[in-house]
């Protein structure tokens, strides 16, 4: 009975951990922002680690697919049964502190094909954390599949793929994108909101500081004169109380001197936008190559414009550095990052259905 539980368990936590370390592997560029968030100021306080998120990403989610691959073929069961413990055990006090403190809204365990929210991922650790403990105490059960140099040549052939891989889609785009931005869809319909959806509702609180901690107090007792004496009144907030429906597209704004220029331009036959969410973080490579691009689709007919998220005295500069003649506007840094995993990307609309999109790699391989 111990070695079916143990068998079971096997399988069960190799399989999972190869799909979801594959799931993130397709797109390692967006685990590094999920870690980014994570290490921010107001979560983990680590920013030191915000420059390495890539690597850190990158790291994990090779590591998680191949821990899952020796599991599953007994390649030296006490150092992979430890890893694995150690790693959900990390993972676990991760998604317990994202539920318990409402810091961040979505793990990241398994990108964007499945969004789970932090206490959905918090109970998905546990039971994982239960069934390695299981694979912790039935290592004797664990045998090897194959023989030794069959072993070490299977561990090989899946680490040499995850780093192709990653290599690949850090280069190019993810192969499979989940996004609400992907080839085909439209932006206009991505940001409705059905008739009758559910909407939020809001509490309205007050933020007293109280012997020096600041403490949230509900309209009601204000208005019921049930705030300490000697509290100092810090700010007003509104607090979501029920999350009501949010579209998949709804933080998408094309912005210039402080109008919105989303629906005429969503209405044009043929744009072409020119991302880039962080001019500072852009790659020289691709910016030396956009120059070109928009003479060549200017010619064609297309309205070629910019997306950042820096400010219009880095938007000069860049324009000066690189003899940009398209203008910038501005768009959320999060949203564009989503948008494509490129600094420069290059996304081809049609009346607001996007046609093409494409890392600046692979710039010459726009049909236009």
């Amino acid at each position: 009975m111990k070695n079916i539980i143990t068998q079971t368990a096997r399988i069960l936590v190799g399989i999972l951990f190869i799909i979801s370390g594959l799931i993130k592997l397709n797109d390692p560029l967006g685990f590094s922002y999920k870690l980014e968030e994570y290490f921010n100021a107001n979560v983990l306080n680590m920013e030191f680690l915000i420059p390495f998120a890539l690597i850190i990403a990158c790291f994990i989610v090779v590591f998680e697919v191949v821990l899952g691959v020796m599991l599953l073929i007994g390649f030296k069961t006490k150092f992979t049964v430890w890893s694995l413990l150690l790693m959900i055990v990390f993972f676990t006090f991760l998604t317990f502190y994202s539920w318990y403190f409402d810091k961040v809204k979505d793990c990241g365990c398994f990108g964007d094909a499945l969004k789970l929210t932090p206490f959905e991922s918090f109970i998905k650790d546990l039971i994982l954390l239960f069934l390695v403990i299981i694979l912790f105490f039935g290592q004797k059960f664990i045998k090897p599949l194959f023989g030794k140099s069959a072993l070490n040549l299977t561990v090989l052939g899946a680490y040499s793929l995850c780093l192709f891989m990653a290599f690949y889609v850090l280069q190019h785009l993810p192969i499979k994108d989940f996004r609400a931005y992907k080839v085909g869809n439209n932006i206009q319909k991505g940001m409705e909101i059905p008739e009758g959806a559910p909407k939020s509702e809001y509490e309205m609180v007050f933020i007293y500081k109280i012997n020096g901690v600041e403490t949230e107090i509900p309209y009601a007792d204000v208005m019921d004169n049930k705030v300490p004496e000697g509290a100092e009144f810090v700010d007003r907030k509104d607090k979501v109380i029920v999350e009501g429906y949010i579209p998949p597209i709804h933080d998408f704004t094309i912005e210039k001197d402080g109008a919105n220029y989303v629906e005429s331009i969503l209405e044009e036959p043929k744009v072409v936008l020119l991302i880039t969410y962080d001019l500072n973080k852009s790659k020289e490579k691709g910016m030396k190559k956009l120059e070109a691009f928009n003479q060549k689709a200017t010619a064609k007919g297309y309205q070629v414009i910019g997306l950042t998220a820096s400010d219009d005295a880095l938007k000069e500069g860049f324009k000066k550095e690189f003899n940009l003649t398209f203008d910038y506007y501005f768009c959320d840094p999060t949203t564009l990052k989503t948008i494509v995993r490129a600094n420069p990307g290059i996304v081809v609309l049609e009346k607001g259905t996007i046609v093409q999109k494409v890392h600046f790699n692979d710039i010459d391989n726009i049909n236009l």
